[in-house]
């Protein structure tokens, strides 16, 4: 057995497809995924309540499943390969992925989602740790921790970046969970085609050796999970689109807490919307970038910045929609581009919410087809590796999103019960959005920042009037029972 801090390997294995050989022999890697070949695997994994069965029959199903899976997205099952031309492919050549079992019995369910601060131990529920994307030229793109709790089973997934974005990362673990459960046959096939206009011929060159992660890691650093109910989201957007409108909110809140989100922007039931909602849909600013704009503007407080310090709201957005013609919503690989927003300290914090909101709003809106080719065309001039990390001290870097169907991932006695990140990609400044375990619109972020400035957060009341009880907090025995029978 090896241990890893709280966690002891039980068991380690190769799973391979179920099905050989793969139609699919290489995928390119294209001007999305290149860049992503400095940042470190993909961790997200998620929370389930123990299993009615036992813990052999759950690794059988598992690695049954799991085999299925990859009969589905072979190129997880690959290894990277880079040609003589200097082009690097996923070679789809079923050498398959790492399976492991792990324990770490010694702790419960409520010991590591009560406390306020994300626990270490999180981070031993991960394989492939620390790795770069580059890396799997010889290692495995994707690996599977299976980790028994005291009451709980954690299932991580580590993916190479450069493999998949957000949206074929939950995709697969979404096909992976759908096949756990007994399906025959996935929801959504993934498409593998390479002719898109992210394709090009342009080749990166590497250091010798590959290259190297591009923020420090040593860093001391604070994680928190804070929790935004759809009726606290619903007060941001509307103070973000009516800077000079004094509403009673608590009115607004009274007649709509009950009606379904669209009921809530002005679409149903004849009752009369705030007005924001009856302005353009393209003019108006989302409950989203209205969440961002207030974390932007408290963390840029608590980090105490001089008023000329030129600060960063990088977003990461899926080009799949935003393409003329669209990719396909199941495109396979990286369909992201990175788009900053910036304003001075001193800008941001004088003046009112919907100065920022209004910025990140028009950064969004921007980024149509022209902008993503242009964005496109920009990096094939110039190919580059993706700088992740906060290099002047005033930067925020938001990725994941709220819409991703994390909560879908039913193995078969129910939903998860929360969801959780490795020590991938951290820094100060990186923010996850997940969905809110409770659904109807409420979002978890996930705040990695240092430990004076996460204080500062803390202490922000503007920021904290928003936050309901930690996402964290232990869910009740019947919570967790409902889970079980998949009520």
């Amino acid at each position: 057995m090896h241990s890893s801090s709280s966690t002891t390997i039980d068991s380690r294995c190769t799973i391979y497809s179920d099905k050989k050989p793969t139609t699919i022999k290489t995928l390119k890697l294209s001007v999305s995924d290149l860049p992503m070949l400095s940042c470190q695997y993909i961790q997200k994994g998620v929370l389930l309540p123990y299993p009615p069965y036992s813990i052999d029959d759950l690794i059988t199903f598992l690695k049954h499943s799991l085999s299925t899976a990859l009969s589905h997205f072979p190129a997880l099952a690959g290894r990277l390969q880079t040609d003589p031309t200097g082009h690097v492919h996923i070679l789809c050549n079923d050498a398959g992925v790492d399976f492991i079992h792990a324990k770490a019995r010694h702790l419960s369910i409520h010991s590591i989602l009560s406390p306020a601060d994300v626990p270490e131990c999180f981070k031993g529920f991960f394989a492939l740790d620390k790795t770069l994307s580059y890396s799997g030229h010889s290692k495995p793109l994707m690996a599977v921790q299976v980790t028994e709790l005291q009451d709980g089973i954690f299932i991580g997934c580590t993916v190479n970046h450069a493999v998949t974005d957000g949206t074929s990362f939950w995709h697969f673990f979404n096909s992976f969970a759908e096949i756990c459960k007994g399906s025959k046959n996935i929801s959504n096939s993934p498409d593998f085609s390479r002719n898109t206009v992210f394709d090009s011929p342009a080749v990166l060159k590497f250091p010798a050796g590959g290259p190297k992660v591009t923020f420090s890691g040593d860093e001391p650093l604070r994680e928190r999970i804070f929790h935004f109910r759809r009726e606290a989201i619903l007060k941001l957007k509307i103070r973000a689109n009516n800077s000079d409108l004094i509403c009673n909110s608590a009115e607004v809140f009274g007649k709509q807490r009950n009606d379904s989100w669209k009921a809530a922007n002005g679409e149903s039931n004849g009752k009369v919307a705030p007005l924001f909602l009856m302005k353009d849909k393209s003019a108006e600013i989302s409950s989203f970038q209205s969440l961002c704009a207030q974390l932007w503007r408290s963390v840029t407080r608590a980090r105490e910045l001089t008023p000329s310090k030129m600060t960063t709201f990088r977003m990461a957005v899926n080009c799949r929609h935003r393409l003329e013609p669209r990719l396909e919503p199941y495109y396979f690989g990286n369909a992201i581009q990175s788009t900053p927003t910036v304003a001075s300290a001193g800008e941001l914090l004088s003046k009112d919410l919907s100065f920022g909101a209004e910025l990140l709003h028009k950064t969004v809106v921007a980024h149509g087809d022209g902008t993503v080719r242009d964005g496109i065309s920009g990096w094939v001039k110039d190919p580059r590796l993706f700088p992740l990390g906060n290099f002047d001290g005033a930067s925020i870097t938001m990725g994941s999103s709220p819409r991703f169907p994390m909560y879908d991932n039913d193995f078969g006695w129910g939903r998860p019960l929360a969801v959780r990140s490795g020590r991938a990609n951290k820094f100060d400044g990186k923010i996850s959005a997940f969905p809110g375990r409770d659904g109807k619109g409420s979002v978890d972020l996930e705040v990695v920042l240092s430990p004076d400035t996460m204080t500062g957060l803390e202490n922000d009341g503007e920021f904290m009037q928003y936050v309901s009880e930690i996402s964290g907090c232990t869910p009740n025995t019947s919570t967790i029972r409902k889970s079980i029978s998949g009520s």
